[in-house]
């Protein structure tokens, strides 16, 4: 029994679609599913849907895609209704959340405990001589704004750095009440330190990829592996002795239809991990 993750599924894409009704059954792995499903509350139905027959547990954390709320959306959900929202249909299918307690590793390699964890960004990702108040507009200088600033709301909060701080608080508590003899597999969409968020064509997309609050989380939280996404830059790196994988599947440009997407799944436990493709 293995460990797998993947993200940034992007089901919004019929090749991504297709792909994932393709994936062969793995009836005795279990698969982190670690945010940017899709845009839609149903790509998430869709997804589970399909995988929760050709694997013995899925987890789920969302991603910032996952969150949108569309022009046009017939529910008009925003902000943390939408969060619970995806909450609830995971709960449907019993895939943990972050909402849920953590479910323990008894697999292959580290005896461990896996945190989904929900948290966001607020700015901080960005050079020391950037201010906060001009982050946008310094990202903007260079051509990138994320999509986020229109579609991410952050309801009831006045806005997603005031999130951030919030889902970063309730999240170290619980954390710190984890049964201090396991590591942890620490699992969120966003990357949790600034220096592993490797963008060479985008750089200053940066602000919208995490929050320093997390930036020592692997060693206070007796990290074994951190999974994230976001940055569609597949990869293995090590901090501080941590192995750091980001797991993202990514648009259909960004990987080889061809292929499949069974080679996508990036191996998590035991390890080591798969080869990037």
């Amino acid at each position: 029994m293995k460990l797998f993750a993947i993200s940034d599924l992007h089901l919004n894409h019929q090749v991504n679609r297709h792909a994932l009704e393709a994936l062969p059954p793995q009836l005795e792995d279990w698969l982190i599913i670690a945010g940017d499903v899709g845009e839609k509350p149903e790509h998430l139905e869709f997804a589970l849907r399909i995988l929760q027959s050709r694997f013995r547990q899925l987890i789920w954390v969302p991603g910032n895609h996952d969150l949108w709320t569309l022009p046009g959306d017939s529910d008009g959900l925003r902000g943390e209704h939408r969060y619970l929202q995806l909450v609830s249909i995971c709960r449907k299918y019993r895939v943990p959340t972050p909402e849920d307690p953590y479910p323990i590793w008894n697999g292959e390699g580290l005896r461990c405990t896996i945190a989904p964890l929900f948290l966001l960004y607020d700015y901080s990702f960005r050079p020391a001589e950037v201010p906060e108040e001009r982050a946008v507009d310094w990202a903007m200088e260079s051509g990138i704004l994320c999509a986020d600033e229109a579609y991410l709301h952050p309801d009831p909060y006045k806005s997603r750095n005031d999130w951030c701080e919030a889902r970063c608080r309730v999240t170290a508590r619980r954390l710190a009440e984890t049964d201090p003899t396991l590591p942890l597999v620490i699992v969120n969409h966003f990357p949790l330190r600034y220096d592993v968020v490797r963008l060479p064509a985008i750089p200053r997309f940066s602000i919208w990829c995490g929050t320093s609050r997390t930036e020592n989380w692997h060693q206070r939280y007796r990290a074994a592996v951190v999974v994230s996404g976001h940055l569609h830059v597949r990869g293995t790196l090590f901090r501080d002795g941590v192995r750091f994988e980001e797991v993202s599947l990514g648009y259909p440009k960004q990987w080889h239809p061809e292929r499949g997407m069974q080679p996508y799944l990036r191996e998590i436990l035991p390890g080591p991990p798969t080869a990037a493709v």
